[in-house]
């Protein structure tokens, strides 16, 4: 019996050692919940519509179902109009948003027929709660560059940015192009462009066009121009009033030029003929300022 009582004292001590040491071994799983984004809760109908005022232009949005009908507002880049596609929906439905400064923000929403808040801007709300409501993404065409610090960079350029180049420029007609400063970080140039309108008519943009063009055929044939085209752009309006003036601020991936080639620098009036043009050098962009001298105000 004592024999028997020994070889069971054994074999339990011996499965709990070996049930110890697999626990011990096993590795710990992190749970999802740690990377838990908070949504923002909101309430929609279907006779009023909300409007929801972002920190940058939006870029992509994505509604959780046909009970919803979203879309941005014409002409400005950081407004989201959305309301209730369906009267009185009682299941909770979501949408999600990013926006070109890299953040993504989730949004749970809920049917009244009488919401308390139309308008929101997140702007308010980010300032207090972006560590738990709003995360960053990364865009390809940035190269994981940070989006928020690509957006503040630019945002700082077209505030503040100081003009360090004197010599290109165009002027004709009353309209007045320059390139005020050329910055490089990260790869990529910020053409920080300056338009004055000295004129009593209004100017409209209709498009601004980079193009690496060869000297030798800037009077015969556009056939071998190569068109850039801005990764970003940052500009508040694309109309110049009358006796008024206006700073955009592009972003390129960096490159430079042949011996034979220039940078040309077009903009085009909107139903007109004030075509404004700038040629940029080589030495242009090799002497480009670094952005560790722009001091960032973060906010």
């Amino acid at each position: 019996m004592n024999t028997i009582f020994k070889k069971w004292m054994i074999f339990i001590l011996t499965a709990i050692s070996a049930g110890q040491f697999n626990a011990q071994e096993m590795p710990e799983f992190a749970s999802l919940n740690e990377a838990k984004l908070e949504p923002y809760k909101m309430e929609v109908t279907y006779n009023k519509t909300t409007h929801l005022l972002f920190p940058s232009p939006i870029r992509y949005v994505d509604l959780g179902s046909e009970n919803l009908i979203a879309n941005k507002a014409e002409d400005v880049g950081n407004v989201l109009r959305i309301k209730a596609g369906v009267r009185d929906f009682d299941e909770e439905t979501n949408f999600s948003v990013i926006t070109q400064d890299g953040k993504f923000y989730s949004f749970d929403v809920f049917y009244s027929s009488y919401p308390d808040t139309l308008n929101y801007d997140l702007l308010k709300l980010q300032r207090k709660h972006e560590k738990g409501y709003a995360s960053e993404v990364l865009f390809e065409d940035l190269k994981g560059n940070s989006s928020s610090l690509t957006e503040l960079l630019m945002k700082t350029l077209y505030e503040n940015s100081k003009s360090t180049i004197k010599h290109l420029a165009s002027k004709t007609f009353g309209i007045h192009l320059v390139l005020q400063s050329l910055y490089i970080h990260e790869g990529q140039f910020y053409f920080v462009v300056n338009l004055k309108n000295k004129s009593n008519l209004p100017y409209k943009i209709n498009f601004v066009s980079f193009k690496i063009v060869d000297k030798k055929n800037l009077k015969k044939t556009v056939v071998q121009d190569k068109m850039l085209t801005p990764i970003r752009e940052y500009f508040l309006t694309k109309t110049i009033n009358h006796q008024s003036d206006e700073k955009a601020v592009y972003l390129l991936d960096q490159f430079t030029l042949l011996e034979d080639q220039i940078l040309e620098i077009d903009v085009f009036e909107e139903e007109g003929g004030r075509h404004q043009k700038i040629q940029v050098e080589n030495a242009d962009l090799i002497n480009a300022k670094l952005v560790k001298d722009i001091h960032l105000r973060l906010k």
